[in-house]
């Protein structure tokens, strides 16, 4: 098992900044590729960013694309979601998640999710 615990959320005004943690614990976290997806309400859950076992490798949705950036630290059990010039249209509530081996687009494919942390932009 893998816990997941994110934390950062909050509400901002558009164009600010805001980081986002996930912390893990349990098994042996450099062996997870990781992701960040979200949810605005009435809408499904959907991919945000993710990143390889080893940090060498992301990819992102188009819609954060230039804006976002995930990273990890596998010393401290530890992936961010860097969110720069921040819309009204990134309201959700964020979500991290993990699977072995490789790191995906795609929800179905993960393993592992953390509660979630909500991220609210003002226009």
């Amino acid at each position: 098992q893998v816990q997941l615990v994110e934390s950062g959320g909050g509400l901002v005004q558009a164009g600010d900044s805001l980081r986002l943690s996930c912390a893990a614990s349990g098994r042996t976290f450099s062996n997870y590729a990781m992701g960040w997806f979200r949810q605005a309400p009435g809408k499904e859950r959907e991919f945000v960013a993710a990143i390889s076992r080893n940090g060498g490798s992301t990819i992102y949705a188009d819609s954060v694309k230039g804006r976002f950036t995930i990273s990890r630290d596998n010393a401290k059990n530890t992936v961010y979601l860097q969110m720069n010039t921040l819309k009204p249209e990134d309201t959700a509530v964020y979500y991290c998640a993990g699977r072995h081996p490789m790191m995906s687009r795609f929800r179905a494919d993960y393993n592992y999710w953390g509660q979630g942390t909500q991220v609210t932009v003002a226009s």
